[in-house]
């Protein structure tokens, strides 16, 4: 008599809370978007140029762009036409990448860099005021299960 390996069975209720909480992070990081985008500290750079601009200060070098795609939330062809903006500004450079010259890589000028620090400044304190809705440990537990989702 031979073992039959089987799949552990899924109960209905298992894949129904699972998407349930998958809905209600969907929503409520739409929700906090919605709050952020209407909030007048966007004077100087907008919420999609600021996610590049703190994507470059955060990585502390410069990205290729296909690199830079994965930190921000905009398609290839959107994320071009908006590096070109901030390039047109001053707030970012382009350049080929040495290593392979199809490659574009993207670095964040000083001026870049003060924009972000500007408007990352009062973004961190929106970020703040929105999550006192929760305490502390509350604050933990979300940024620990978050972590564990982001896992390959």
């Amino acid at each position: 008599m031979t073992a039959t390996l089987q799949a552990p069975a899924t109960e209905p209720r298992d894949v129904r809370l699972a998407n349930e909480s998958w809905e209600a992070l969907l929503s409520a990081q739409a929700s906090v978007m919605r709050g952020f985008a209407a909030e007048r500290m966007w004077d100087e750079v907008s919420l999609s140029e600021y996610d590049v601009l703190y994507a470059l200060k955060k990585a502390g070098c410069a990205l290729r762009q296909s690199e830079l795609m994965k930190q921000v939330l905009l398609s290839q062809p959107a994320l071009s036409r908006l590096v070109e903006r901030l390039e047109q500004r001053g707030l970012v450079a382009r350049s080929t990448d040495p290593n392979d010259r199809r490659g574009v890589l993207v670095t964040l000028t000083d001026a870049g860099a003060g924009a972000q620090q500007r408007t990352g400044a009062r973004h961190a304190r929106s970020v703040e005021a929105r999550m006192r809705a929760l305490t502390p440990d509350q604050q933990r537990q979300l940024r620990d299960l978050c972590a564990l989702l982001t896992q390959p």
